[in-house]
């Protein structure tokens, strides 16, 4: 299986709901370092995956979406906490849309909260 991929950073702001989360419960920042990942087994007749421009300029067009925005007003979340997780899957589907769907690869999206903290969500194009 082969695997290329990008990384990008941006800030955008949010605030956890639903429960007592102590001091994530009051609008913050993050520094979210997002990584979009395509892995396959087949490459093409140039001997590539994916064109690793044409991912870096999707990831920057998705994220341009959330840049500097409060994640809680954004209608993706509406009446839902905003959690890196929930965070992935929406971008893993926007990102989606923008790659050639052939049912032999598969899509991830990383997203590091913190250094140490981070999470992925996968799926099938």
């Amino acid at each position: 299986m082969f695997t290329v991929a990008v990384q990008r950073e941006v800030i955008a702001q949010h605030h956890l709901i639903g429960a007592d989360f102590g001091p994530e419960n009051r609008l913050h920042s993050h520094a979210y370092r997002v990584e979009f990942r395509l892995s396959g087994s087949e490459l093409d007749g140039h001997g590539f995956l994916a064109d690793i421009d044409a991912m870096a300029a999707a990831l920057d067009e998705v994220l341009n979406g959330i840049r500097d925005k409060t994640l809680n007003d954004l209608p993706e979340f509406q009446g839902l906490n905003p959690s890196i997780e929930r965070l992935a899957r929406i971008l893993c589907r926007a990102l989606r849309r923008r790659v050639p769907n052939d049912g032999q690869r598969e899509i991830t999206v990383t997203i590091w909260e913190t250094p140490s903290a981070w999470a992925a969500y996968r799926e099938t194009i």
